[in-house]
C-alpha cells in the first residue's frame, strides 16, 4: 500500500534558522506520528510544510504519491485535514453550523450539506463531549470547548490523512486523554496522523514513531520507545529528564 505522506530531502528553515534539512520521511495508513522540541525549533513550520500549506527551500511533500499542486486545494482537503493553533470567529454561528464547515470539500460549488453531513457532523460533535450544545453560539464557548469543535470538525472532514498542531491546548488532563484516545481509534481503523505534542509521556503511549526538531536543523525520526530515552530528551529539551515506569506506562519527569 502506498504511504498517505512522503517528504523526500525536505529542507525547511525560518529565517536563517533551519528546521530540518534533507528530512526523509513517510506515513502510511495507521500510523501515528509525533513531533517534538523546544518552542520556536520549528514544528508548526515543518507541520505546516507537511500539509501543503508552506513551500519548502528544498525537497519535496507527496500527498498519496502527488504533489499538493498537482491535486488542487479541494481534492487536497478531500484526503489531508489540517488543525492550526490559530482560529477565530468573526461571525456569529452555531456550533453544529462550524463542524458541517468539515465537509465542504465533499459539496460542489452549490451544493448544501444532506441529511448524512449532518449525521457525520453529529457524531463527531458527541465523540468530543459537545452532544446538547449543537445550537449554541461559538462565541459563547470556552477555550476547551473551542478546540473540541476544532477537532470535531477535522474529524467531521474524514480526511485519511490529519495533521493536527497542539491538538490538546486549552484541554483538562480527562479531555487530553479522551482526544488521544480518539484519534488513535482513528488511526487503527486506517487513517494517518501526525500531531505537535509537548509531553513526550504522551507520544510515548501514542506514537508509533516520534520525530525530535533540535531547532539547529538536525532531527532524529524513529520508534517512539528508541528514541524517547532521557538523554535524547534532554538535549532536545536542554533540560535533564527522568523516566519513571509503572504498569506498563512511562512518564518523564523534569530533574
Amino acid at each position: 500500500m502506498s504511504p498517505l505522506l512522503t517528504a523526500r530531502e525536505l529542507v525547511v528553515r525560518i529565517g536563517a534558522q533551519a528546521v530540518c534539512c534533507g528530512l526523509d520521511l513517510s506515513l502510511a495508513a495507521g500510523e501515528t506520528l509525533v513531533i517534538l522540541g523546544k518552542n520556536g525549533a520549528g514544528k508548526s513550520t515543518l507541520l505546516a510544510t507537511l500539509a501543503g500549506l508552506r513551500p519548502p527551500l528544498a525537497g519535496e511533500v507527496l500527498l498519496q504519491q502527488q504533489n499538493y499542486a498537482a491535486h488542487g486545494p479541494r481534492a487536497a482537503a478531500r484526503l489531508r485535514g489540517w488543525l492550526g493553533q490559530h482560529r477565530g470567529d468573526p461571525f456569529a454561528t452555531t456550533v453544529l453550523e462550524t463542524a458541517l464547515a468539515g465537509r465542504h470539500p465533499h459539496l460542489g460549488r452549490w451544493q448544501w450539506e444532506g441529511p448524512e453531513d449532518a449525521r457525520i457532523a453529529r457524531q463527531a460533535l458527541l465523540d468530543l463531549g459537545l452532544h446538547g450544545l449543537e445550537e449554541r453560539d461559538v462565541q459563547t464557548l470556552s477555550g476547551g470547548e473551542r478546540q473540541r469543535l476544532a477537532i470535531a470538525t477535522l474529524l467531521t472532514q474524514e480526511a485519511p490523512l490529519m495533521l493536527l498542531d497542539e491538538p490538546l491546548t486549552h484541554l483538562d488532563l480527562n479531555h487530553q486523554i479522551a482526544v488521544l484516545d480518539l484519534l488513535a481509534r482513528r488511526t487503527r481503523a486506517g487513517a494517518g496522523l501526525i500531531s505537535v505534542l509537548h509531553d513526550p509521556g504522551l507520544a510515548w503511549r501514542y506514537a508509533d514513531r516520534v520525530l525530535l526538531i533540535y531547532g539547529d536543523g538536525h532531527t532524529d525520526l524513529g520508534p517512539a520507545d528508541a528514541l524517547l530515552t532521557p538523554e535524547r530528551l534532554q538535549r532536545l529539551y536542554g533540560h535533564p529528564l527522568a523516566r519513571v515506569e509503572q504498569d506498563g506506562r512511562v512518564a518523564f519527569i523534569p530533574c
